[in-house]
């Protein structure tokens, strides 16, 4: 059906005549990860920002429950991509938010997609998502705040760490992207 996203093929590995599932490797700041918090939300409607975004998840009676979000956009057509991660205060908020979202319909603008959420793989947890991105592109000067991830702790907005290298300019292939 339209709108509907159909969940990647599970982690299997078939030996002989028997499958057996992989466990995934989840990487957490410390390398393991005891604890679920980052959920991966899935069709999301490509024309929704990451402020409406928020602005969703809050009034889904979240606010004050995430410490981090990131949604993806497509520096050419300036859409979202359809994905967003979204990390939780704690493991009881991010299934409380994966349960909610997933199968979630009520956009604020008219689409027909149907969310899912899922655990974020292969990152887990504030600190992973945090490293991952203070030396990324996203975080050059030319990116628009809009595409960067963000970073709040109790509620309010919070500067992401600064990066420990010097940022490149996004690109794709070899052309230079928003500069």
């Amino acid at each position: 059906a339209e709108g509907v996203c159909t969940p990647p093929a599970p982690n299997v590995t078939t030996v002989g005549a028997f499958a057996s599932r992989r466990q995934p490797s989840i990487k957490g700041a410390s390398g393991t990860v005891s604890e679920r918090t980052t959920v991966m939300l899935r069709n999301l409607p490509n024309n929704y920002s990451r402020s409406m975004l928020l602005e969703l998840i809050d009034a889904e009676g979240f606010a004050g429950s995430y410490d981090f979000l990131y949604l993806p956009i497509d520096f050419r057509t300036h859409a979202a991509l359809g994905y967003a991660f979204i990390n939780l205060v704690s493991q009881g908020e991010a299934e409380r938010l994966k349960q909610h979202f997933n199968g979630f319909m009520q956009w604020s603008l008219p689409s027909n997609k149907v969310c899912s959420a899922a655990w974020s793989h292969p990152y887990q947890g504030l600190e992973a998502h945090l490293a991952r991105y203070r030396n990324s592109p996203l975080m050059h000067e030319s990116v628009p705040d809009e595409y960067r991830p963000v970073h709040f702790k109790d509620g309010a907005r919070v500067a992401l760490p600064p990066p420990t290298k010097k940022v490149k300019p996004p690109r794709q292939g070899t052309e230079r992207m928003l500069v």
